[in-house]
């Protein structure tokens, strides 16, 4: 504890704080001296001083002793003892003193000694020690300040472990000769440096420069990344940031491995004021493709216009097949690029979308597929007085083309003309209008008018050009229970929903409603197919039960049950959708969500006979040491929808922090029809006060045939306060005494 305030040389009972102003020749008289508040000094007057024993001698020195402070434009010293001779405006300070400079992340300076102007800007301290942003250390045998920019430390050991007194030794350091912080620059300088771990040395680097730890960008090297795979070989990334203005930067990174590859990637960034734009490339030279340059290029940008509208730009581009694989950028198989216009407003959304897609994927052909395509869709809500309700209007329009001008499917035997190119324009009136009837019956009535108008080419399956509308009509019936208890709230929700629309429909390509979903979302929908080339006709009733419970412990249960009964078979839908037939399958749904984090949920599809027709499985758990994810799939084999045979597959991944700043992670995708894995992956991260360590060791396997077999090996190291930042599961150092 702060002893008290005495009254020594000056008649006062309260701190002397006193301005350091050039003093008058003799002692000035106590009268002239004034208390001053702590907390209005640093607003007041240039400097502060508060001391226990305040001094003025004759030979125009100023001695203060015993806990002294000095404010000075926030920087913050305390020392025992502190000589101001105004001669020489210097001030000597007996240790041990500290000095903190102004901000969240100031610099601390710890010396034995110092002799200092009286801005504390310049002078000499010796036997010092400075912190960096509450990050890096530096111990020197003496630091020099010069104009309160340059810092210069001399026999100086750099670290930003935690260093105890019992074991000095640090998990890493670096001993320079001499180092140099510019304060302007921001940027530190190493002489004869020589990085050690653990006391031994590892590295001698005559000249090293780095940013100090408060810089978030600055020109220079990047952490490098030790790689290596069996289809490239052993090597080196070793990424250079070059800094381009306030609002752009480029990122080169070289990998050269052991085997003949060569790769230059280069990563380019600029932000506007209303938006941004990124580019990454790289081009290679490897064994993969022995007489082949490869690479790819990929560019994104974002800009928020006028009148609320966005606009997005994507850029998609690589020389073969599997590039993207071998290097480990992305598992894309299809790689879209073009241009999208959006606009999101509580009553209305608009979006405009068109590009190309260029298909990696085996067995697909870019010329026979739609990869040209382009879509507007425009979106209005209205609520019209004379009717009530709820009206939208959706207008869409879509067109698609083939590079292919081959009318037939002479190609890829898929059923499809080779060159089939289609344009639709189509329009959806939508009415809805909710009642709540007597005993808590809730009522939806539901009005729905959809009109195509389809344009074909390049295909005699269907007629060049198609006019169709098909009108729907239904109503929703509900009659929710709740319970409420002292523990838990139930809610019992039965549905039924019945629905007509015309049975017959002129046929047109169907390009957008390949891919059948049946969930819980659209139990109750008007058409449970994706798109707008096939809807669903035909008299259906929807029928569906839902239970939830939601405990007051913080756990909930849920159920849906569901299915679709048709008057009439119109062979809408594939075996594999679990819609087709009169009856469609059941639907049940489930889901547990436990306060301990723990999550489960499964979502099947099963006929009367209760044979599986799909089943997806989701559990997950996540707390402060532990988390794990897992997913199971199984789909019906069902060649409308391109599965030739069942599919069943696992994914799994999960990290258990093993001890405090100790992490291991896990995934791993496994193809049980195949009776393989997909995919495995290991890791081990590390993490300390001062450096993060992360290893992993990944295999990919594939039965494509441009696709080759891959194990990848990865190393990186991070050091704290050089470029690097603590992990936010960091284990720190405690001393012991």
């Amino acid at each position: 504890m702060r002893a008290p305030l005495r009254t020594l040389t000056l008649s006062t009972a309260l701190a002397a704080v006193l301005a350091l102003v050039p003093l008058p020749a003799g002692r000035l008289a106590a009268q002239q001296i004034t208390a001053t508040p702590l907390a209005e000094a640093e607003t007041q007057a240039p400097a502060a001083l508060i001391a226990d024993r305040i001094e003025l001698t004759g030979t125009d020195q100023l001695i203060a002793e015993g806990a002294v402070e000095v404010l000075w434009q926030g920087n913050h010293l305390t020392a025992p003892r502190l000589v101001y001779d105004q001669s020489t405006d210097r001030l000597s300070i007996e240790g041990p003193m500290r000095l903190t400079e102004p901000g969240a992340t100031g610099t601390i300076v710890i010396a034995d000694q110092a002799e200092l102007s009286r801005d504390l800007q310049d002078g000499v301290m010796t036997g010092a020690r400075m912190v960096m942003a509450r990050e890096l250390q530096l111990a020197a045998a003496k630091i020099e300040r010069e104009g309160g920019r340059i810092t210069r430390f001399s026999q100086v050991v750099a670290s930003s472990c935690t260093i105890c007194e019992g074991d000095p030794r640090p998990l890493w350091e670096i001993r320079a000769r001499k180092i140099t912080h510019d304060a302007a620059k921001r940027q530190l300088t190493f002489e004869g440096a020589q990085l050690r771990t653990l006391g031994v040395p590892v590295l001698f680097v005559p000249r090293l420069s780095t940013p100090d730890p408060t810089v978030e960008r600055m020109t220079g090297l990047l952490r490098p990344k030790f790689r290596s795979t069996s289809l490239l070989g052993t090597g080196l990334e070793l990424p250079y940031f070059i800094t381009l203005g306030e609002s752009a930067d480029l990122t080169l990174t070289p990998f050269v491995a052991s085997s003949r590859t060569a790769t230059l990637k280069a990563r380019y960034r600029r932000a506007f004021s209303t938006g941004g734009i990124e580019v990454n490339t790289a081009y290679s030279r490897d064994d993969v493709l022995p007489d082949a340059a490869r690479g790819y290029l990929f560019a994104t940008g974002a800009f928020a216009l006028p009148r609320d509208f966005t606009l997005g730009m994507e850029l998609r581009l690589v020389k073969d097949p599997s590039y993207l694989d071998n290097y480990d950028i992305t598992d894309e198989d299809r790689l879209w690029s073009g241009l999208t216009l959006e606009r999101v407003r509580p009553d209305e959304w608009i979006r405009a979308r068109g590009g190309n897609t260029h298909t990696i994927r085996a067995g697909e052909s870019n010329s026979t597929q739609p990869m040209l395509a382009g879509d507007l869709r425009w979106i209005q809500i209205f609520h019209p007085r004379a009717l009530g309700g709820e009206l939208a209007l959706d207008w869409q329009l879509d067109a698609l083309r083939r590079a292919s001008d081959d009318p037939l499917d002479g190609t890829d035997a898929d059923s499809v003309a080779d060159g089939r190119d289609r344009v639709r324009a189509s329009l959806v009136a939508d009415w809805r209008r909710n009642w709540v009837l007597p005993a808590g019956v809730l009522a939806t009535t539901q009005a729905e008018l959809a009109i195509d108008a389809v344009r074909v080419w390049q295909d005699a399956s269907y007629d060049p050009e198609t006019l169709r509308a098909l009108p729907s009509v239904g109503v929703r019936l509900s009659w929710p229970w709740a319970r409420a208890g002292m523990k838990s709230t139930q809610l019992i929700e039965p549905v039924a929903q019945l629905v007509w629309s015309r049975d017959s429909l002129a046929e047109v390509p169907n390009e957008d409603s390949l891919l059948v979903e049946f969930d819980e979302g659209n139990l109750f929908s008007f058409s449970r197919l994706p798109g707008s080339d096939a809807r669903e006709r035909g008299l259906r009733a929807n029928l569906g039960l839902s239970w939830t419970l939601d405990a007051s412990a913080g756990w909930s249960l849920g159920l849906v049950a569901g299915r679709v009964i048709r008057a009439e078979d119109l062979d809408q839908f594939s075996e594999g959708s679990g819609l087709s037939g009169l009856r469609s399958d059941w639907l049940i749904t489930s889901h547990l969500n436990l306060a301990n984090g723990l999550l489960l949920s499964n979502r099947a599809l099963f006929d009367d006979d209760f044979a599986l027709t799909r089943d997806e499985l989701r559990f997950g758990y996540a707390t402060g040491r532990y988390n794990l994810s897992l997913g199971y799939a199984w789909l019906q084999a069902d060649p409308a929808e391109g599965r030739t045979e069942d599919t069943s597959e696992l994914r799994l991944a999960s990290g258990v922090q093993l001890a405090p700043g100790w992490r291991s992670t896990m995934e791993t995708h496994y193809d049980f029809t195949a009776a393989r894995a997909s995919k495995a992956a290991v890791g081990l991260q590390y993490g300390n006060e001062c450096v993060t360590l992360d290893v992993s060791l990944s295999r990919k396997y594939s039965s494509s045939t441009s696709v080759d077999p891959d194990t990848s090996f990865g190393l990186t190291v991070e050091l704290a306060g050089l470029g690097g930042t603590t992990a936010a599961n960091a284990a720190r150092r405690v001393c012991r005494r």
